[in-house]
C-alpha cells in the first residue's frame, strides 16, 4: 500500500506544481495589472498545494526526499502530472480553457477527497478546497466573458477548447493505484466524477455560447510518465538553479 500512497501523493503534487509554474509565467505579461496579480495569487495557491502533496509523498516514501528534491531533481519521465496542466499558456483564452477544464475537475475531486480515510490526504483537501472553489469560479466567469464576447474572443477560446479537449479524458482514468485506494476509502473514484464534471462543463459552455468538442483522446498519458515536449521546456527553466548549483541555499 505504501507504493500506491506515494504514487497518489506524487500525482496530485505534480499536477499542482506544473500548473502553478505555468500560471506563474504570466507574471508581468497578463492583459492588465489586476489579472497579473490575480494569476500570481492563483499560482501561489496552487504551488502551496503542490508543496503539501509533495511533502506527503516524501514522507510516505521514507527515503529522505523532501518537496524540493522531488520538484527539482527528477527528470521528465519521473513526473506524474496529467498532460492537460503542462500545455503551454498560449493566449489568454488558451490559459483560461486549461484552467477551466482542470479546476472544474479539481473542485469535484477535492470535495470527495475530504472524506478520505487517510487523515493526511483529507487535511490537505480540506485546506485547498476553498482556494480551488475560487479558482473554478474565476475560470468559469472568464469562459463566459470570452465565449460570449467579441467574435475574435469567441473564436480564440473555441479554438483553444477544441485543441485541449483531447487531454480532458485523462482526468478520469482509473488504473490499479486509483482502484486500490478508492476501494480502501483513501482515494477518489474518478469515474464517478465525470457525470457531474460533464454537467458543469456543459452549463458554462452553453452560457458562453461555445460548442462542446467531439470526443477525443490523447495517444499517451502523463500519469504514466509519457509527456508532451512542453514539460521538458518547463522543467529546464524551473530546475535550472538546482541543476546548476546542487544543494544551493541562501
Amino acid at each position: 500500500m505504501q507504493n500506491e500512497l506515494f504514487e497518489y501523493a506524487l500525482r496530485l503534487g505534480d499536477n499542482n506544481l506544473i500548473l502553478g509554474q505555468q500560471l506563474g509565467n504570466w507574471c508581468g505579461h497578463a492583459p492588465d495589472l489586476e489579472l497579473d496579480i490575480t494569476l500570481a495569487n492563483l499560482a501561489l495557491d496552487i504551488i502551496g498545494q503542490a508543496r503539501l502533496f509533495l511533502s506527503l509523498a516524501g514522507e510516505i516514501e521514507g527515503k529522505g526526499r523532501d518537496e524540493d528534491v522531488l520538484a527539482y531533481h527528477r527528470d521528465v519521465a519521473d513526473f506524474r502530472n496529467v498532460l492537460l496542466v503542462e500545455q503551454p499558456n498560449g493566449d489568454w483564452g488558451a490559459t483560461i480553457v486549461r484552467q477551466f477544464l482542470y479546476t472544474t475537475w479539481q473542485q469535484l475531486f477535492l470535495t470527495k477527497l475530504v472524506a478520505s480515510t487517510d487523515e493526511r490526504f483529507a487535511a490537505i483537501a480540506q485546506k485547498a478546497i476553498k482556494e480551488v472553489a475560487y479558482h473554478a469560479r474565476f475560470a468559469s466567469e472568464w469562459m463566459k466573458r470570452l465565449g460570449d464576447g467579441t467574435e475574435e474572443s469567441h473564436n480564440r477560446v473555441q479554438d483553444a477548447l477544441n485543441s485541449q479537449w483531447r487531454f480532458a479524458d485523462e482526468l478520469f482514468d482509473m488504473d490499479n493505484v486509483d482502484r486500490k485506494l478508492a476501494k480502501a476509502g483513501i482515494g477518489v473514484d474518478l469515474a464517478k466524477l465525470q457525470k457531474e464534471w460533464d454537467a458543469r462543463i456543459d452549463t458554462v459552455l452553453a452560457d458562453a455560447t461555445l460548442a462542446r468538442p467531439e470526443p477525443q483522446s490523447a495517444m499517451f498519458r502523463g500519469r504514466n510518465g509519457h509527456h508532451t515536449e512542453h514539460l521538458g521546456h518547463l522543467l529546464s527553466d524551473m530546475q535550472f538553479l538546482q541543476r546548476a548549483y546542487p544543494g544551493a541555499t541562501w
